[in-house]
Order: C-alpha cells, then structure tokens, then sequence
C-alpha cells in the first residue's frame, strides 16, 4: 500500500511540473521574421544573427515563408537559394538558434501574403479540393519540418481578400446596399465548400503532426473575411493558437485615393464597422474560439499616402490622396515604411532640415484608432506624405486591449520592420520591448 501511494504521489507531481512548466513563461509573444529581408539593401538587410536582442522576449520564432508549388501541391521554399542546404540554409540556422534560446519554439509560416504568384491565385483554394491534394501538402510539409527542426507550422492561408470599399456616409451606404440586392459578385463562388475542406485539412494536418508532438497555428490574414473561410467550431480543437492579423484595412495599393487608419481598434466614425480590432476579435470570441489560444498581431510598419493640392491640409482622415508615397530609402517599397523609416522623418531638432522635409506627428489620446504624421504638400502640390503607423505606445494601447480582453498574447508583425539597429532612440526593437514590458 505504501508503494501505492508513493507512485501516486510520484505521478502528481510530473503532473503539477508540467503544467507549472506549461505556463513558466506566461503570455506568448510570437515573434515574426520575413526572410525576404535578408534580400534588402543598407540598414534594411536583416540576417537572423540580428535577432539576438529580440529573442529573449519570445516565445515563438515565425520564420516565414514558405509557399504552394500549384503543379505539385506541395509545400515548398519560396527561394531555396536562401532557405534550404545548397544555399544559405537559413531553415536549418534560424531552428538551430533554440540551441542559445532553448525554450522558444520556432516555426514555419506558408503563405503569409508573400506567394504571389497572379496566375495561380487560387491554387490555396485549389489544393483544399481533395483528400488526395490535402494529403501531398500535408506529407510535404510535414518532411521539411522534420528535416530542418522546427517546432511547428503556421498556416498563413492565402484565401481570397475582401475588396476594397470606399468610405460612405449614413445616405451613401444605404443606396449601395439597395444596389447589391440586385448585382453581388462574391470573392469565390466556392466559399462554403473551401471552409468545410480547410477545416478538414486543420484536422488532416494536426493529426500528421501530432505524432511529432507539433505545433499548429492559423493565421487571419488582413482582409480575409473569417466568416467565409474559417469553421471555427471545426478547427478549433486542431490548432494551438489562432492569430489575428488586424491591420492593413486600409492600404495604398487597396485604396489609392483615400488615407485612413490601418489598424484602428474600435469602429471609426462613418466607416466600416467591421474594418477594426474589435470586430474581428468579438467574431472569434462569439463564436466559441477559446480566448487562451486566441493572438492579437501587430504591425511593425505604416502605410503612406502621397497628399496632393486636393488633400485637406489638416491631415484629418479620412482624406483624399493620390496613390501610394514612394518608397522608403530602406525598405525600398511604395506606400509601405518600416518604422525606423517613420521616426526619422518625425519634427524634432534632430530630423529638421528645412520646410517639407519632417512629418508632424498627431497621438489619439482616446487609444482606440492610432497614430498617424503627415507633411502638407507644397505650393507645387508635390512632397506631401500621409502614413498611419505603430509606436511603442500603439503597441502598449493594443497590449492593453490583450490583457483586458484576456487573450492569449501578442504577434510582432514583423521584426525586420522594427527598428532592430536602434536608429530611432538606440534602444533596439522598441515596438517588440513596449509590447512585451505591458504583457
């Protein structure tokens, strides 16, 4: 009886340390890497030594991305040159840094907006269509994560977006729903049977790697209308986390004539109701997503507008522009600054260097849209620039948002958008540290 009881009491506490260990590092704080950045030129090129200051505050490491060979249905490296052995191997070098962080787990990201490939823009649709197209994906897959060491996979799924709508008021909105009573073209015809067949493929793949004790994760990518796409009830227990990508609901290439903010947490004035934070997360949570695997992601970059002579001088949005600004020096992509990029075009001693060359900076002190900075054009009509963006305080305002609606963590979107070189302030990684510091 006495060794009974003693092989009880043994077997409860592995019990109680695996559940204590379980939840040692608290809130998850799932950390972004696009390697496309290890590509850029100057202060943007980003190798994964860089990420060494970052690290420490992450749980997990997001190595994206990975895409869709549409010939094949095979998961496959988007740029083997860099990702696999006979190049760069960054695969095998970003799991081989849980060696000096060894309680971080690291995954691989397919999709994630980065396959873009026009002529197969349905080919993540496609291969959901049959068991036996699921099955070579999963098998797929499920080799390169074995053979290189990650933990897991974060299904980023390139479902079709929504398409943009124009800001409208009260009078404008009401006709435009009478009118669609008569004329909708839906984003895919197919959509209830591509939701059954990705919530069977959640399952197909979580059951591959179970066995391997995996990790599986499902990201909402910006402007993919969850209602059309996910079953909520039917994934739920087949991934660890889901992650929310709230923001770029407005975007230059979207909406070319009319800046607004990107990534509001609550409903705007006249806009959109469901282009916010709040919508997005409620939908989950309403319909039975369990709140401690639920990740709020936040962006690391702005969007930028170019203002012209017809763009209103207060720089209030919404507001009328013309196309997206051009590019970053570092970046070297229009309409998209990272936000090393923003902060050294912000008024102060350091960045003013003469008329039309600063960005003024306007705060919402409500902490429900964001922030934004904006430069008026000059007498031309030319140099004006309009960017909504993130900061360490949007970053605190949303992690706030996190804890008050008792989600499971945080997603930094992405930290080579981050000012990884502390060119702002010094400090490296001030978005990812502001984040993690309110967690």
């Amino acid at each position: 009886m006495a060794k009974f009881f003693f092989i009880l009491a043994a077997l409860c506490a592995v019990n109680t340390f695996h559940l204590a260990s379980a939840n040692v590092s608290g809130p998850a704080v799932f950390c972004y890497y696009d390697s496309r950045s290890y590509l850029r030129e100057t202060q943007a090129k980003m190798l994964p030594s860089d990420m060494d200051p970052a690290l420490s505050f992450c749980t997990h490491l997001v190595y994206g991305y990975a895409g869709l060979d549409a010939a094949t249905n095979k998961m496959v490296s988007l740029n083997p040159k860099l990702d696999l052995d006979q190049g760069h191997a960054n695969f095998r070098v970003v799991t081989q840094l849980k060696k000096k962080f060894p309680t971080m787990k690291v995954l691989l990201s397919v999709g994630g907006g980065a396959d873009l490939e026009l002529e197969d823009s349905y080919k993540y649709n496609t291969v959901l269509e049959t068991p036996e197209s699921r099955a070579v994906f999963i098998n797929s897959a499920s080799v390169i994560l074995k053979n290189y060491g990650f933990d897991g996979l974060d299904l980023a799924w390139q479902f079709p977006t929504l398409k943009p709508k124009k800001i409208r008021g009260k009078i404008s909105s009401l006709w435009h729903g009478f009118k669609k009573l008569f004329k909708t073209r839906p984003v895919d015809e197919h959509a209830e049977e591509h939701k059954e067949q990705f919530g069977k493929f959640v399952q197909e793949m979580k059951n591959a790697l179970r066995h391997d004790n995996m990790i599986l994760t499902a990201s909402v990518l910006p402007n993919i209308n969850s209602s059309l796409y996910f079953d909520i009830h039917a994934i739920m227990s087949h991934i660890d986390y889901a992650i929310l990508h709230g923001y770029d609901y407005m975007t230059p290439k979207r909406n070319p004539k009319e800046a607004d903010y990107t990534s509001p947490l609550y409903e705007l004035l006249e806009r959109n109701p469901e282009f916010n934070i709040n919508f997005l997360t409620s939908y989950w949570l309403k319909n039975g997503f369990p709140i401690q695997k639920l990740i709020l992601a936040i962006p690391t970059f702005g969007r930028a507008w170019k203002l012209d002579s017809d763009s209103a001088i207060s720089g209030v949005p919404p507001l009328h522009t013309d196309g997206p600004a051009p590019e970053g020096p570092y970046t070297k992509h229009e309409g998209l600054l990272s936000y090393p990029e923003i902060c050294t075009k912000l008024n102060n001693p350091a960045n003013q260097k003469g008329l039309h060359t600063y960005l003024r900076k306007v705060t919402d002190p409500s902490k429900r849209y964001g922030t934004y900075a904006f430069r008026a054009p000059d007498d031309n009509g030319d140099n004006g620039l309009w960017v909504s963006y993130e900061d360490s305080d949007t970053a605190a305002n949303k992690v706030g948002y996190i804890k008050a609606k008792g989600l499971a963590g945080v997603a930094i979107v992405d930290l080579s958008l981050d000012d990884f070189r502390g060119l702002c302030s010094g400090d490296k990684y001030p978005i990812l540290r502001s984040a993690k510091y309110r967690l």
